[in-house]
């Protein structure tokens, strides 16, 4: 064969992607040949549609067996061209000045047969070039195979992972419309239960007002009763004494009747209501030990000028013995300049108390002064031999049951707003209306209050 020849048929053998010999070659539906892992790459590239390189023809599948008779025949030209080629500096042995022409397996050199027979070699597994080359680029081809196989399955793991953001993307549009639809659910519930709170609020108001008519009316009828028995045991007491004393066992007895049938006051209170989920609400604002109910040093004094002053802080004298009105006082270690607080104190065994925030005034002064403006105040005290609920700022008596147990305390110390809970209830006892604070604010808690 001359050269030309074998040039032409050398040619025939070369890859039009990579333009060398083929590697694993495949034929596609074309009838064109290449090698596959170039293939691979250039549809991989392409992605759709997979298409003859040289041709362009669609081809209807991707999977294609190895060209067996191309494989071998590309082999045999490799080796061909290895021969005819000439590189003395790679293939000449610098000491033995031999061809290299055998390969060690366990160094993964090239050696000459002088070097193979050295000591350092000798124990080895050696063998031809081309033979070698042959098998280790079928081990790098295998290799190949393992590395696409997992560049495919790569693939597909991308693929997912685009198609779970996109997904995502949807389900969380879908989620934000859900949480929406969820809050307008308790939104409407809550109006709902607004409404029906103050519509039972308002009925039960207009009975306890309808008592409180009636009462008016019995003790209006009561007053004029005494009154006119008063006037008639005073016309009596003028008569002469025969006549005052025939009359008198049955003006006696009218007169015990009379006093007997003495009407009841009304205890005008409001059934407490619980408002769904307002403890859960403010528990994310808790703050712990803010208040401490052990046993102070420190006592209360009440001012009973109009006006003014409302209460004082004092220390006990040396004897531990207060003088005047008082009771045992706890101001919190903690003080407030900002954000929402809510913290919660057991009063079940106090009848008698005073609970909220006052104005923070660290002073060196043995007595401190707070003024009606700067505390914020749930009064317990004892009127007319039972208890009841009053506030501060201005004086307002609270007509609700009072609490017998936990008392939870909400400062929104930005909103400007004090707002009182019966814990066990759930339900609101009293908010002072907004107004913004202009100093720190710190829990208050007074035992024992007269």
């Amino acid at each position: 064969m001359d050269l030309d020849t074998l040039q032409a048929f050398q040619n025939e053998l070369i890859c039009s992607i990579c333009m060398n010999y083929y590697l694993d070659p495949v034929t596609i539906d074309c009838g064109h040949s290449f090698c596959s892992p170039c293939l691979r790459l250039c549809w991989e590239e392409a992605q759709t549609p997979m298409y003859c390189p040289e041709c362009r023809v669609i081809s209807q599948k991707s999977d294609f067996k190895t060209n067996i008779t191309l494989k071998k025949l590309a082999s045999l030209a490799r080796h061909a061209r290895a021969y005819h080629v000439n590189s003395f500096v790679e293939q000449i042995c610098v000491v033995h000045k031999e061809s290299k022409g055998l390969f060690c397996e366990a160094d993964k050199r090239l050696l000459c047969v002088s070097c193979s027979e050295s000591p350092e070699h000798v124990a080895h597994s050696h063998c031809s070039v081309q033979w070698a080359a042959e098998e280790h680029r079928e081990k790098l081809l295998k290799r190949m195979g393992s590395l696409w196989n997992m560049t495919q399955e790569m693939q597909n793991n991308l693929n997912q992972e685009v198609s779970k953001i996109e997904s995502f993307e949807d389900y969380v549009a879908l989620r934000k419309v859900m949480i929406k639809a969820e809050y307008q659910k308790i939104h409407l519930f809550l109006h709902e239960e607004e409404q029906l709170h103050l519509e039972t609020v308002a009925k039960e108001a207009k009975e306890i007002f309808q008592q409180l008519k009636e009462s008016e009316f019995r003790m209006t009828q009561q007053k004029e009763s005494l009154k006119e028995m008063y006037r008639e045991l005073t016309e009596m007491c003028h008569k002469p004494d025969m006549e005052l004393l025939q009359d008198l066992g049955n003006v006696l007895q009218r007169t015990e009747l009379v006093e007997v049938q003495k009407p009841q006051p009304v205890n005008p209170e409001l059934t407490p209501q619980s408002i769904t989920g307002i403890l859960d609400i403010l528990n994310n604002f808790r703050v712990d030990n803010v208040l401490i109910q052990e046993a102070t040093n420190q006592y209360m004094r009440f001012s009973k000028e109009p006006g003014s002053t409302l209460l004082g802080v004092a220390q006990r004298d040396i004897s531990g013995e207060p003088q005047g009105t008082e009771s045992c006082a706890a101001p919190g270690p903690q003080v407030f300049t900002c954000g929402r607080h809510y913290w919660e104190v057991d009063l079940t065994y106090s009848p008698s108390w005073i609970l909220g925030v006052c104005k923070d005034s660290s002073t060196s002064d043995a007595v401190a002064v707070f003024h009606p403006e700067e505390a914020f105040l749930l009064f317990s005290l004892k009127i007319n031999n039972r208890y009841s609920l009053s506030t501060n700022s201005p004086t307002l008596i609270q007509f609700v049951k009072r609490p017998l147990g936990r008392i939870g305390v909400f400062l929104d110390y930005d909103n400007g707003t004090v707002s009182f809970y019966d814990v066990s209830k759930g339900s609101l006892i009293y908010s002072f209306p907004p107004s913004p604070f202009s100093f720190p604010l710190k829990p208050f808690l007074c035992f024992g209050a007269p």
